[in-house]
Order: C-alpha cells, then structure tokens, then sequence
C-alpha cells in the first residue's frame, strides 16, 4: 500500500473508533444545525479533528479542505498537497442511528486525486484506491458492475434536503430515472453510494449540489475500478461543480443521455 495511501486508512481508522464509541450513546451527542436539514454533531467534528491530527503529523505542509473546519490557510498558495476530508459523511443517517455513513479522505496532488479511503465504520468496510494502481474492498481488487441495460441497473440518488429551490426538477429527474431503470436508492450518504458504484453494489449514481468533499475519495475508487464520473454533460469538471453522474462505461452513457437536460 502507498505511504500516503496508509496513513490516510491509519486517520479514517481513529475517525471510525470515534464514531463508533458514539453510537453506544446517540441519545446524549449534541447536535447543531448549520441550515435548514443540514446538522452537525460533536462527533463529526471530534473525527475530523483525529484525521487532522493524524494526517499533519505525518505531512505537516500538506494543505487540509474539510467539511467542518473548512479550508485551511495554506491552501491557496498553489499547494500541490490538499487532503480533502469528510469526517462524516450521512450524519443524518448517523444522528438516528441508520447505519449507512462513512468516513471519506482523499489526496489532491497538482489538481488530480492521486488517493483515496472511503470507510464504512458499521459494516468494517475499508474501501482504497491509489491513481494508476486500481481500487480494492477490504485488500481485494473491485471492479464496476458488468449490467449494460439502464432497465437492468440499480441506481443510488441524492434527494435535495438543503436547498428546495431543486425538488420540482428532481422530481422530474426522479420519473425519468425511475422510469428507465430497475429500481432507485437513496442511502444517504453519497461517499459510500460513490464507492458502491465502484463495488459492483450499484450500476451508476447522480446527484446535483454535492460538495467537494462528498466527490473527492469516492470518483477516484469509481474511475479506478473501471468507470467514469462527470458532470450532468458527461464533462469531468463536477469535482467543485457539484452535480455528478458516475457508473460503469455503459450505464454512464445512457444516464448521461437521459439527464442531460438537467444540466443546467
């Protein structure tokens, strides 16, 4: 395994176990709300600072975007190092005790995402993926599912809980969507659908309005395992854009097909 690749696992490894020992005592965790259905615990921030913590320890220069404490201040003089963190990913699952979150960390070296963890703390689900290299569940190879018919694909989603401003047009896309393929999901926690898609466990994945961070671990696993992620054109500039489409090759093409004209 890569060294950055390892203590990138040794972080979301410290996360987990802080998020784990939470979930004995969900009822007592404080919870904020940043805006409307957007919450925050105590928990996501106690885990982003362990992954801090342990990620500067060993790359004391390296440049650090995270979900909770935002961007660190080194991050705009050109660093060729950014870590890009979400401590928690699916705190809303988290707060009720659904267990389908996970702790998402990627590397951005010059612009690329060159590694990737993605890490399912209630199934002990280790997803990683170094550029170049492939993508592995638990230290075996991954690919993308093998289905070519959207009518036979499982799809993952996002609804808008944030901004409403979307739902008429995500309905719309919703009927497309469900329409055309074999069933939709919505986990909620689009790091995990990411790395799902590049499990074989779903066909493809869209969503508009994700944040950096939410993209970053997930679309290296996908590409590494064999598909493509991009924008609602099928562009790749969707990592600070935030709407994304990703799946293997074929399923990618006909969703891109049939979401285009959401693109906008």
């Amino acid at each position: 395994m890569h060294p950055m690749l390892n203590t990138a696992v040794k972080a979301a490894r410290r996360a987990a176990s802080i998020i784990n020992r939470a979930t004995f005592d969900l009822d007592r965790i404080k919870v904020t709300e940043k805006r409307h259905n957007d919450f925050v615990t105590e928990v996501d921030q106690a885990a982003e600072q362990a992954i801090i913590e342990v990620l500067k320890t060993a790359y004391p220069d390296h440049a650090i975007l995270a979900e909770e404490s935002g961007a660190s201040t080194n991050l705009h003089d050109e660093n060729e190092n950014v870590w890009i963190i979400d401590p928690l990913d699916g705190t809303t699952n988290f707060i009720h005790g659904f267990p389908q979150y996970c702790v998402s960390i990627a590397l951005q070296q010059r612009g690329q995402i060159t590694q990737a963890v993605i890490y399912d703390p209630t199934r002990n689900d280790l997803f990683t993926a170094t550029k170049g290299a492939g993508a592995y569940l638990n230290e075996k190879r991954i690919r993308v599912a093998r289905r070519d018919k959207m009518a036979d694909a499982l799809i993952g989603t996002g609804f808008p809980f944030r901004d409403m401003a979307g739902l008429d047009e995500y309905l719309q896309m919703f009927k497309v969507m469900t329409e055309k393929c074999a069933g939709l999901r919505r986990p909620g926690a689009a790091a995990l659908d990411l790395a799902y898609v590049a499990a074989g466990r779903l066909d493809g994945f869209f969503e508009k309005g994700l944040q950096t961070w939410d993209m970053a671990a997930g679309s290296l696993l996908v590409t590494e395992a064999g598909g493509i992620v991009g924008n609602f054109s099928g562009d790749s500039d969707y990592l600070y854009k935030g709407n994304v489409i990703a799946g293997s090759p074929k399923v990618f093409a006909q969703m891109v097909n049939l979401l285009s004209p959401f693109a906008k």
